[in-house]
């Protein structure tokens, strides 16, 4: 992955405070430019396979109306550099309570800085851990045919053996750029739920298949996308996405793991694993193994319908079309464990 060191962004960042400062003195509105972050600027191509950013941006110039967004925006610039200054960094929780320093221009609710957070990386064209801004929530768990070469705070290099972790597993850290691998796998398996990998590991699936389980724990964070999309790349090995049939399966997860989400267009090319492949449960297999299934909720119906209208990787994939519309009309949704109906010894 291509980075951009800690100066570059401090200039980054100097420069567009000294433009806003210099129009601020010639009586002019300064104002800020950042890309707009959704499914209706970006594009996609199956030859690059992932999300690409259009266009479109979205211009913040100071007003009555704007002046504590832009306020905010500045101040969490601010707070980026001195953080770059002094080669430290705060998680996205200690962010927001930072902000309680600000006066009128601290955030009421995390969502807020969180939100100005993402603007300030996409207008720099970097990633948030660069900004020195890290995230809470781990980056998945790691099981099976795999070693891992890490360094310790001393620099030291330590050999971390992901088949010796017992029931337990080999947590992704959230900066995975500067790992190694080693392995002799045939496959990669990433897992939508946290269960199922737990089961797969308590019967030593990776063994018998010689694979590497990862799970995904729900929609994968950053980490866990480019330790899998690193993973695909050094070891030259398929990437098998198994998670839940229904929308938020396949478009939260196997989507964003694949291509890429709207939000990050700015960042898909290297959060992404375009080689990934779906091995989740279809409508079509309710039918082929009489699984049972769920009612769908509003919320499913309405993510579906959305997914047919504005989503380019499913209006680029016929069949995610046809397997969509299928669910619709079933009018069901169906879960990974669903199989267990056959038995557990069955998987």
């Amino acid at each position: 992955m291509a980075r951009t060191n800690r100066v570059d962004v401090r200039e980054r960042i100097k420069t567009n405070a000294r433009s806003v400062y210099e129009r601020i003195l010639k009586s002019q509105k300064p104002s800020m430019a950042s890309p707009v972050r959704s499914l209706a600027n970006v594009r996609y191509t199956a030859k690059k396979g992932h999300f690409e950013m259009l266009g479109k941006t979205k211009v913040r110039t100071l007003t009555v109306g704007t002046v504590k967004t832009f306020a905010q925006t500045l101040k969490m610039m601010a707070l980026s550099k001195e953080l770059i200054d002094t080669d430290d960094m705060a998680t996205k929780r200690e962010a927001y309570y930072i902000s309680k320093n600000w006066g009128k221009a601290g955030f009421a609710e995390q969502s807020e800085s969180d939100t100005i957070m993402d603007d300030v990386e996409a207008m720099f064209g970097v990633n948030r851990e660069q900004l020195k801004f890290i995230p809470e929530e781990k980056g998945g768990d790691v099981a099976g045919q795999l070693i891992v070469i890490d360094r310790d705070a001393s620099g030291n290099r330590l050999r971390i053996d992901c088949t010796r972790f017992g029931s337990g597993a080999y947590s992704i850290p959230i900066d995975v750029e500067h790992l190694e691998f080693q392995s002799k796998a045939k496959f990669i398996l990433a897992i939508e739920t946290a269960g199922m990998f737990q089961r797969l590991v308590k019967y030593d699936y990776w063994r018998t298949t010689d694979c590497i389980l990862i799970s995904m724990g729900g929609v994968p964070t950053r980490a866990c996308r480019r330790f899998i999309r690193r993973l695909g790349d050094r070891l030259r090995i398929p990437v098998y996405a198994f998670v839940d049939g229904d929308p938020y399966g396949y478009f939260n997860i196997y989507r964003t793991l694949k291509a890429g989400s709207g939000n990050a267009a700015h960042l898909n090319a290297f959060f992404c694993v375009p080689q990934a492949s779906f091995l989740g449960v279809t409508p079509q297999d309710i039918k082929d193994y009489d699984l049972p299934t769920h009612p769908l909720k509003e919320v499913d119906i309405k993510r579906a319908k959305d997914a047919l209208k504005n989503d380019p990787f499913v209006r680029h994939h016929k069949a995610w079309q046809e397997a969509i519309n299928q669910m619709l009309k079933m009018a069901v949704r169906v879960e990974q464990q669903a199989f267990a109906k056959h038995g557990l010894d069955s998987w």
